[in-house]
């Protein structure tokens, strides 16, 4: 029989793992919610085993919101493909290199970088609710593929605002709406998450049956998260992708600047 402590904790973890997934499939970001969830039950854990239970429950939920993205949307896998392998690639060299470089320089000026795409988004009324894709070519399939190098690199060595950057870059760079450009942001996600799941899973960072169970509500959390994104449309997530933002930067701003 559980008792009330324990109950309070797997509440706890499927509460975190269901909103994680809801604005994981909206905007990226549910890493925020995961992980402290993670670290509130799990207080006495190392690091990396909650690093990697949180990759173990969160790829699934990103899975299932692609999938769902992938049956309302028309992908453009000639630009999206590119973009996934190199980000898988990426993604572990990025894991292998926090082992062997600080991360403190990116840890300070990650707010900063966040700052500016709030500015951006902000100023530019239009941004994102237009969807206005580039045509096809040699140069839009190598910027794709620097993209995947570039944000699976980041998620490997670091990770925060990882859905949230590629978000941006889609509507930046590809000309997409916000809609597709989460639903494109999607896909390359899951690669940077498995690559990452291999690395931990293989190093036994993973605590498997809390992984499962937070999978599950992952799952839920993000179908519902990728309906309302699909049903209320660009406005919807341009306003969710604002307000996940905002935390962003008063979250990384804290770790970089205040926390001891």
């Amino acid at each position: 029989m559980l008792t009330s402590w324990a109950l309070t904790d797997l509440l706890m973890l499927a509460g975190g793992a269901f909103l994680a997934g809801l604005v994981d499939a909206v905007v990226g970001g549910g890493g925020l919610i995961a992980v402290p969830t993670l670290f509130a039950v799990f207080p006495n854990a190392a690091p990396p085993l909650l690093f990697g239970t949180n990759k173990m429950a969160g790829i699934w939920g990103t899975a299932s919101a692609a999938m769902r993205y992938s049956r309302g949307i028309q992908l453009r896998w000639a630009l999206v493909l590119p973009a996934t392998v190199a980000a898988f690639v990426f993604s572990f060299c990025g894991a292998y290199a926090v082992t062997h470089v600080p991360g403190d320089l990116l840890r300070k000026l990650l707010p900063f970088v966040l700052v500016a795409v709030a500015v951006y988004t902000l100023r530019k009324k239009d941004f994102g609710t237009v969807h206005a894709p580039v045509k096809g070519g040699a140069g839009v399939t190598l910027m794709a593929v620097a993209v995947g190098r570039a944000i699976g690199f980041y998620d490997g060595f670091f990770g925060p605002g990882t859905g949230s950057f590629l978000v941006f870059l889609f509507v930046r760079l590809f000309g997409q709406d916000f809609v597709n450009a989460s639903a494109s942001s999607k896909i390359v996600n899951v690669a940077t998450n498995l690559a990452a799941l291999l690395l931990f899973g293989m190093s036994g960072h993973v605590l498997w049956l809390v992984g499962a169970g937070m999978a599950i509500m992952n799952v839920v959390g993000s179908l519902v998260g990728s309906r309302l994104a699909l049903k209320h449309g660009v406005g919807f997530v341009r306003r969710m992708f604002l307000g996940v933002l905002a935390v962003l930067i008063v979250k990384t701003g804290y770790d970089a600047f205040l926390r001891g």
